[in-house]
C-alpha cells in the first residue's frame, strides 16, 4: 500500500467507523470480504465511484443501493483459483482413499486392511464455470477424472469442461456423476440450489463438495441426505453460518469433511489481495480500464472481462 499512500489520502477503518470514513471518499477497498457492514454505512457514501472487494464472491456488497447505482464494482478474481482446485482434488482423494478412517485407525494403533477407490475415470460435475471452476476442471482432468461443467447456458466443445450443461437442467444431470462440486457465485438464482431434490437426484455413492458459498445449500436437507445415506459424503469449506455453530449436526457426521472457509488461503494470500487492489488503483488513477469489473446484475465478472 506504500504507493497508494504516497499518491492518495488513505483512511483505514473498522466496521464501527465505516460511515465516517466513507464521507468524501472516492473509492472503497473492502478488505474484510466477509463483512456485511457496507450496506449499513452506505448512506454516507456521498462521492464513492468505485468499490473493490478482496474476494471473488461479491454477495456481501450486493445490496440494492450499490447494485442499482453507477458505482463500479471490482473483485479479486484469479487469486484463489489454483489453491481451491488443489483443495478439491485433495478432498476427492481423501474420500477415495478413506484417509479420514486411516488417521482414526492410526490414532488407535489399529491395523485394518481395506480396499480403496480409484479416482481415474470417475465423473465430476463442476457447478460454476468461472475461473475457479475452470481451474478445478483442469486439475481434476490432469488426475484422470472426467469433468463436465454447469453454467447459465448449455454448450459443447468448451476448452476446460468439454460439455457444459444449463443450470436449469441440474436435476436431470445429477444422476450421472460421482462427485458434484459447487463453486457457483451466490445470486438470487443459485441460493438454495442444492436442496432435498438435488440430493435425491444424486446416486447413493456420490460425494458433494462445496467451495462456493454456504447459502448455495439448504443445510438441513444436506444433513438429512447424509444421515439417510442418500449420498455417500460431503466436503464442506463454506457454511450458511460461519463459524459453524458447535451444535450443528454436520460436526458429528462420519462422512463429512469440514474446513473453516480456508480452501483458497495459501501462505501469502493476504499480500496478494492487496497487490491486486494496488494494481487496479493505479489503473483507476490513470484512467485505464479496471480489471475484474463485476456485472452487478449478474453478480460476477462475465467471461472475457
Amino acid at each position: 500500500m506504500d504507493h497508494i499512500e504516497a499518491t492518495a489520502k488513505v483512511r483505514y477503518t473498522d466496521e464501527r467507523g465505516l460511515a465516517d470514513a466513507l464521507r468524501g471518499a472516492d473509492a472503497l477497498f473492502v478488505y474484510d470480504f466477509l463483512s456485511t457492514a457496507v450496506a449499513g454505512a452506505w448512506h454516507a457514501a456521498d462521492r464513492v465511484r468505485w468499490v473493490h472487494i478482496a474476494s471473488a464472491g461479491v454477495d456481501p456488497v450486493m445490496f440494492p443501493a450499490l447494485r442499482d447505482s453507477d458505482v463500479v464494482l471490482t473483485n479479486s478474481r484469479g487469486v484463489f483459483d489454483d489453491s481451491i482446485a488443489e483443495y478439491v482434488l485433495g478432498v476427492i482423494i481423501a474420500f477415495a482413499k478413506d484417509l479420514a478412517r486411516s488417521i482414526e485407525l492410526q490414532r488407535r494403533r489399529e491395523w485394518r486392511h481395506r480396499e480403496s477407490e480409484r479416482i481415474a475415470g470417475r465423473r465430476v460435475l463442476v457447478v460454476g464455470t468461472g475461473p475457479i471452476g475452470r481451474a478445478i476442471a483442469r486439475m481434476l482432468r490432469a488426475a484422470g477424472m472426467s469433468v463436465s461443467g454447469m453454467g447459465r447456458r448449455a454448450r459443447s466443445g468448451d476448452e476446460d469442461f468439454g460439455e457444459v450443461h444449463a443450470s436449469a437442467d441440474l436435476l436431470d444431470h445429477l444422476p450421472g456423476y460421482d462427485y458434484v462440486v459447487a463453486v457457483a457465485p451466490l445470486t438470487d438464482q443459485t441460493k438454495g440450489l442444492f436442496a432435498a431434490d438435488a440430493f435425491a437426484a444424486m446416486p447413493a455413492h456420490a460425494r458433494f463438495v462445496n467451495v462456493g458459498r454456504g447459502e448455495l445449500v439448504v443445510t438441513a436437507d444436506l444433513v438429512k441426505a447424509l444421515r439417510d445415506g442418500r449420498i455417500a459424503g460431503a466436503a464442506l469449506d463454506v457454511f450458511e453460518t460461519e463459524p459453524l455453530p458447535d451444535d450443528n449436526p454436520l460436526w458429528t457426521l462420519e462422512n463429512v469433511l469440514i474446513s473453516p472457509h480456508m480452501s483458497g488461503d495459501f501462505a501469502g494470500w493476504r499480500n496478494t489481495l492487496v497487490e491486486v487492489f494496488a494494481e487496479n488503483f493505479q489503473r483507476w488513477q490513470t484512467g485505464r480500464p479496471l480489471r475484474n469489473v463485476v456485472d452487478k446484475q449478474l453478480g460476477y465478472v462475465p467471461s472475457g472481462h
